[in-house]
């Protein structure tokens, strides 16, 4: 499986590794499964897309998944995933719909 990286993500990824310095080695094991083909996370309800938000353990704060991270990828093709953002879940709640479908359109990859 082809995975790809906005560059919202890419950004994301940066800016939080300021603060958590093992976020690389946290979501590495993810990335690896995805492109092994396996389909993780929960599916989006409500966005017309097929799109998944993963919690992953962050290592820097000793509170387990839920108080990790959120990685919302787009499943694009059988062959193709597109990483669209991640974010922390004690900085932010959630993302709508429409955030991610900009970063998708800003991408190209809605097109």
């Amino acid at each position: 499986m082809e995975v790809e990286y906005t560059d919202a993500f890419l950004h994301q990824l940066r800016r939080l590794g300021r603060r958590y310095r093992h976020i690389r080695d946290d979501v590495r094991p993810v990335i690896e499964q995805l492109q092994a083909g396996v389909i993780l996370g929960e599916q989006i309800p409500h966005t017309g897309l097929t799109l998944f938000k993963v919690r992953v353990r962050n290592r820097d704060i000793q509170k387990g998944k839920s108080a990790g991270y959120r990685l919302i990828y787009y499943l694009k093709t059988q062959e193709k995933i597109i990483l669209v953002t991640i974010y922390s879940k004690s900085d932010q709640g959630d993302i709508d719909a429409a955030t991610i479908r900009r970063i998708l359109t800003e991408t190209g990859a809605l097109s």
